[in-house]
């Protein structure tokens, strides 16, 4: 659940229906990509798919990919590398922080 800090970009408030009309993705086609790991909407308790504005820019991002004839295997694999590399340096910043005494 997020907290009060969420940034309003990563909020998981829009219905895919929103979604859909937002992106021009359909529906089917935005659940597709949740099954093949590229989207992760949160769901409500009666099982609504919800999903953020960054998820959006995500599905944007997605969409342009396949345009291209990239495949969403090759998608996830750079997601992955991007994620990996966004979890080290958000490390290496950490430590750097501590190593200083820097707050935020």
């Amino acid at each position: 659940m997020p907290n009060d800090k969420t940034s309003y970009k990563d909020k998981k408030v829009i219905s895919i229906g929103i979604i859909s009309e937002l992106t021009g993705l359909s529906e089917r086609k935005i659940r597709y990509y949740e099954e093949r790991k590229l989207i992760f909407p949160e769901r409500t308790g009666r099982g609504t798919r919800k999903y953020s504005f960054s998820d959006v820019e995500t599905l944007m991002e997605i969409a342009n990919q396949i345009e291209d004839g990239v495949q969403t295997y090759e998608i996830k694999k750079e997601m992955s590398k991007k994620q990996k590399r966004d979890e080290r340096n958000k490390m290496i910043r950490g430590q750097i922080n501590a190593q200083f005494n820097i707050r935020k």
